[in-house]
């Protein structure tokens, strides 16, 4: 007994021991300031394993700074898996052109070049290119395998770096990457200016200009939201005010963003999917369904990079997780008042990530799944070999007269209608918030259902199970009085009586929301060409909807919600068909909505189910 217990303490010390080891204990640091084609030098930190024979490069690329700097600083900790730090990975971190202590001008979302007219010219893949070149020629004891990872901006990056990839580089792991601020990221949705995201963050000193390189980012406006940003941003009025008061010309890309009000060749080029081409290493692209900022571009970069580039080993795993959740940010078993079943972060970690990077980047040991996808409600990790599904069959949520909803074609056909007031928009979140929560991507929907100005349009208790998988297609019959309205179109799963939270608490008559999106209707037919609604005039139109996973329990219903506004979470619409970043408080107007319902050419939504 006394030898099994002094074993057990001995382990339990080493176990302690090792947990309080810091970088600085474990690896020695090299800083390089690394010469681009253009004779611009990035600044980069490597943390190199002390006493490995060798070890594989992971690399990533920031805007937000790769500090601690100077070679006696180091990180508290390394994200990701521990098996990555237990077999000896080198850790590199860099700042991108123009961003703290790199040189260069920094560009949002710098677009990728179609070709290449002179040897010096760049973009984020050439300066990718050229600092894995360096890496592997100058950082000691490394295997001469390099992998590209980031989250979110990063994610973006590591994205970008798979173009044309080095020869060095086997694996890439986009994650949460901004891929399109006009379509499905970040800043616009269906050409929906996000404008509590886009405020908050380029009035925080993101784009703030700087005269030289430094460690510290530039000053952000000053602004006080008196913890109720639905207030402030109604009282402060149209965007033209914000940005008069609070922005002026100080951020170039929020100026850039009020000049280039529909989907020109500013966006085209900076769409991150669509220039997937040259991929030549492997690709796990990592998303959430529950990201209040990136969940377009995960599914499009898996997409597009499959589509591209034929043959390569291409991946994707989406999970039930907040931004960067997947990362540690959180074990990943609760989130917004749902309790997921499991620690789905720690299995991302070791039962994807360290296979992944294990094949590619050490050489041995297997990753072969194509579609790694967790689907809520069932609380289930699923396998596929595509994604979406190659299984799955479709199927049609129809919006009936009566406020029900049916699951295929609805019988009888009839309208109802709304009027959206801009002075008293739908908020997007019940209670008050300051900031932008996370949690409003799964949050309870009673709030609204409660409104006048939100349709709502519920099933019976389902039968049977139902699991939809993949994106969705709101597909909306309209007229209206005005000329442009915004369309919010919520997938909703209704709790049952009896239902409990994972305290304990009663979730009876929850609405827990799956997936919502919005359209500004002007761009119904083209992002390029915005067309005005015709006032009185029938017009049907379809936008997707991100992908999801989800199982509709038995005994659940399904309900969806259709609105005009979401508020301040996107700006409002004046109802007008005009630039609405030029907008003044006296062009908004009420306008009132009708959706066509029922019968053949009814409003619905198409889906996949498996």
């Amino acid at each position: 007994m006394k030898s099994r217990f002094l074993l057990a303490s001995l382990l339990a010390v080493a176990a302690a021991i090792a947990a309080a080891q810091s970088p600085k204990d474990t690896h020695d640091k090299h800083v390089y300031m690394i010469p681009m084609r253009d004779g611009v030098k990035l600044y980069t930190s490597v943390y190199v394993p002390k006493g490995a024979k060798s070890g594989p490069i992971l690399l990533q690329r920031t805007p937000y700074s790769c500090r601690p700097y100077g070679e006696d600083s180091f990180p508290g900790s390394f994200r990701g898996s521990k098996k990555l730090q237990e077999n000896d990975f080198i850790f590199a971190f860099q700042d991108v052109r123009g961003k703290f202590m790199s040189e260069g001008v920094f560009e949002n979302m710098r677009p990728q070049l179609r070709e290449y007219l002179s040897p010096h010219d760049v973009d984020e893949s050439t300066d990718t290119y050229d600092t894995i070149e360096f890496l592997i020629n100058k950082v000691p004891n490394n295997n001469g395998r390099v992998g590209l990872w980031g989250i979110s901006y990063p994610g973006g990056y590591a994205a970008l770096g798979a173009i044309n990839s080095h020869p060095a580089l086997k694996a890439a792991s986009p994650q949460a990457p901004t891929s399109e601020w006009f379509i499905g990221d970040d800043f616009h949705h269906h050409g929906a200016f996000f404008l509590q995201d886009g405020f908050s963050f380029y009035s925080g000193g993101f784009g703030a200009k700087r005269p030289q390189p430094s460690p510290r980012s530039g000053p952000g406006t000053g602004w006080d939201m008196r913890g109720n940003a639905y207030k402030f941003f109604l009282e402060e009025g149209p965007i033209s005010a914000l940005t008069a008061k609070y922005m002026g010309d100080r951020e170039k890309f929020w100026s850039q963003m009020m000049q280039h009000n529909t989907y020109d060749t500013f966006w085209q080029n900076r769409n991150v999917a669509k220039s997937m081409v040259g991929v030549k290493c492997a690709v796990l692209t990592v998303g959430g369904f529950f990201d209040a900022e990136d969940y377009w571009g995960p599914p499009n970069v898996y997409r597009y990079t499959e589509k591209q580039n034929p043959g390569i080993d291409n991946f994707i795993v989406l999970g039930p997780w907040f931004h960067g959740m997947w990362a540690g940010r959180g074990n990943g078993r609760l989130f917004g008042g749902q309790d997921f079943g499991m620690d789905t972060s720690q299995y991302y970690q070791e039962v994807v990530e360290w296979p992944f990077f294990r094949k590619y980047l050490l050489g041995y040991g297997e990753y072969d799944k194509e579609a790694h996808v967790f689907l809520s409600g069932s609380n289930e990790w699923r396998t596929f070999g595509a994604w979406p599904p190659a299984e799955a069959k479709k199927g049609r949520l129809s919006l009936l007269p009566n406020g029900g909803l049916a699951i295929g074609a609805g019988s009888g056909s009839g309208e109802v209608s709304f009027t959206t007031d801009p002075a008293n928009p739908v908020p997007y979140q019940g209670g008050l918030n300051q900031r932008r929560t996370r949690e409003y991507m799964i949050d309870d929907q009673r709030f609204a259902a409660e409104r006048d100005d939100v349709l709502t349009f519920q099933s019976t208790a389902l039968p049977e199970t139902l699991t939809i998988v993949g994106p969705l297609t709101a597909d909306l019959a309209v007229k209206m009085t005005g000329t442009d309205a915004d369309f919010v179109v919520k997938l909703i799963d209704v709790f049952p009586a009896g239902s409990k939270g994972p305290n304990g608490e009663d979730y009876s008559g929850y609405q827990m929301l799956v997936r919502a999106d919005v359209m500004r209707g002007k761009f119904r037919n083209s992002y390029s060409n915005p067309q005005p609604f015709v006032p009185g005039q029938v017009d049907r139109f379809q936008f997707e909807l991100p992908d999801t996973g989800h199982t509709f329990k038995q005994g659940h219903k399904i309900m969806v919600q259709v609105q005009s506004s979401w508020f301040p979470l996107v700006n409002r619409n004046t109802n007008r068909f005009q630039n609405v970043y030029q907008a003044t408080r006296g062009d908004f107007v009420k306008n009132t909505i009708t959706l066509l319902l029922g019968g053949e050419q009814g409003s619905g939504i198409e889906y996949l189910r498996l």
